[in-house]
């Protein structure tokens, strides 16, 4: 096939200022960066990470992570502020960010990272037949990051720049095995659709992406029986659960100037699980 010519040459658009040395890109100097579910685990580790790449955040969990966002803020040099309040409330979530605005002027980072892995088991269980730890398992995976999404939208439309990220699983991609716990594989695969959809929903004035872990070291899984977590460790090629530190490189790419010709994009780490 031939490609048209033109007499004049197209003109690209211009893309962002971006620094000149490749570590400079990774810098959150200055920003504002809000994540959820960050009184433990991969959100109070993503927060720590942020703040140490120089960002100023908001710890958000269900009851305020007071302690993390002093230790944060005295270890870093940078402000950083508990909030407590439930995702699954619309009205709270509302509240909240308009806190975060008037407490920090913005919102140039967004993680919605909150949410639960409870063991459902069969559908077909006498445990699911009131369909209770269905819609709670929805509410917080699913909805909660609905709900974070829309109000936050609304301050990056505003500002016309933003980004945000959502933890999504491996389990959005494959079933993984030997637990069954179908309700939490549904709300990830959601969650990664759900990124896809804002991607397009948001463009021209925000960046939004998905960070999908594989097993990670974070306590979580210390109700599993042994015996099972070597079965699911025979399954990684590298043989092991993750460290929670081998995580937040994804959500620091995601969040900073290194990544901003990335939005609609889920990046798996989940040590190659999901190759097998």
């Amino acid at each position: 096939m031939t490609i048209p010519s033109s007499k004049q040459p197209f003109q690209n658009p211009p893309g962002p200022a971006l620094p000149a040395r490749a570590p400079d890109l990774f810098s959150l100097a200055g920003k504002v960066c809000v994540v959820t579910g960050a009184a433990r685990g991969i959100g109070l580790a993503v927060a720590e990470a942020f703040a140490q790449s120089g960002a100023h955040v908001a710890l958000w969990d269900l009851d305020p992570p007071v302690k993390a966002a002093a230790s944060i803020a005295d270890e870093n040099g940078v402000r950083a502020k508990a909030y407590g309040g439930d995702v699954t409330d619309p009205e709270t979530v509302d509240r909240i960010v308009d806190e975060i605005v008037a407490d920090f002027s913005t919102i140039d980072v967004f993680v919605a990272n909150a949410g639960v892995n409870i063991p459902s088991g069969n559908i077909l269980s006498e445990g699911n037949r009131d369909g209770k730890s269905w819609n709670r398992i929805v509410d917080i995976n699913l909805n909660g990051v609905f709900y974070c999404s829309r109000a936050v939208g609304r301050v990056f439309q505003q500002a016309g720049k933003g980004s945000l990220i959502f933890t999504g699983s491996m389990s959005g991609h494959i079933v993984n095995t030997p637990i069954e716990h179908s309700a939490y594989n549904t709300t990830k695969a959601a969650v990664i659709h759900l990124a896809k959809s804002l991607a397009v929903e948001f463009r021209g004035f925000a960046r939004v992406n998905s960070v999908s872990p594989g097993y990670i070291d974070t306590g979580i899984n210390g109700y599993v029986d042994p015996d099972i977590r070597r079965k699911w460790q025979d399954e990684i090629p590298l043989a092991r659960d993750g460290q929670i530190k081998e995580i937040v490189g994804a959500y620091l790419f995601f969040a900073s100037d290194a990544s901003t010709y990335a939005t609609g994009s889920d990046l798996v780490v989940d040590g190659g699980y999901t190759i097998r």
